[in-house]
């Protein structure tokens, strides 16, 4: 065999693999295309047929917790309820550790996680988020007694903290470098610094101002410094069309009043993102 044909052969040769890694590669993107669309349906037509949405969360009053009668309210639970309906489908409501949520989402336990749930780029990136519809901060809780003593970020490094695991809390402890134990969720951080086992937490702003200070279970306590600005969304599976559908709903309740009204019921109107 001459070098010259052999040259032309392994040409040949490699122009024929290249097509038919194209053609390969189209495949598998046409493939993904069909993937993607069959998901986009796949969220609504499963809680269609078992007739119920399950809604991921945790106890974190004002948006869910569970009242005297043993049931699930809140601005979240309340929205999350009038969105089942909006759908013909029931809501059912599922504590889950928080730190997991996104294993709980994709392992099918839940269908969204609804829990004033900040838009970090981690979850952005991990779920398919609504839009924004609430602002929120994370800030310092401490004995009021000592508050004047931790007025400032730079004030805060004797401190040992407790923050929810997996929380923009903890997020904000490390980018701060702060001292702090990780532990179920906002709620047990804040008995933590009752009970005097932790010197301070680090909880959403939402949650501060429905649950500490005159007239609440922690009149002791109160809030000082603000650690950062944030928003609220709902995380739903990649490629869900629920989140499309929450997007509307979302829209819809604005213009109408009704989210207004709920959030009026909880005291958070006044962080509202307009949609």
């Amino acid at each position: 065999m001459s070098k010259k044909f052999l040259a032309l052969l392994l040409s040949a040769m490699c122009v024929f693999m290249l097509c038919a890694c194209g053609n390969n590669n189209a495949t598998v993107a046409d493939n993904q295309s069909a993937d993607s669309e069959t998901a986009a349906v796949a969220d609504i037509d499963k809680i269609k047929q078992a007739g119920v949405l399950v809604v991921g969360v945790t106890d974190f009053e004002p948006m869910d917790y569970i009242d005297a009668d043993g049931n699930w309210v809140g601005f979240d639970a309340d929205l999350a309820t009038e969105f089942a309906k909006s759908l013909g489908v029931e809501v059912k409501f599922v504590e889950i550790d928080w730190d997991n949520k996104v294993m709980e989402l994709n392992g099918g336990t839940v269908d969204c996680i609804w829990n004033g749930m900040t838009l970090t780029d981690e979850v952005m990136s991990s779920m398919s988020c609504s839009n924004a519809y609430c602002n929120n901060a994370q800030v310092v809780i401490v004995n009021k007694d000592v508050a004047v003593d931790y007025d400032s970020v730079d004030k805060l490094g004797d401190l040992n903290f407790a923050v929810e695991a997996g929380s923009a809390g903890a997020e904000q402890a490390q980018a701060n470098n702060l001292n702090y134990t990780e532990v179920q969720n906002q709620a047990s951080a804040l008995m933590e610094v009752a009970a005097g086992t932790s010197d301070a937490a680090i909880i959403d702003s939402l949650m501060a101002a429905a649950m500490v200070g005159e007239g609440t279970s922690y009149e002791n306590l109160t809030y000082t410094v603000g650690l950062n600005e944030e928003k609220y969304g709902v995380g739903f599976r990649q490629g869900s069309d629920l989140t499309a559908a929450l997007n509307e709903y979302f829209k819809t309740s604005y213009s109408d009043g009704s989210m207004k009204a709920i959030a009026e019921k909880y005291g958070v109107q006044a962080a509202l993102i307009e949609q």
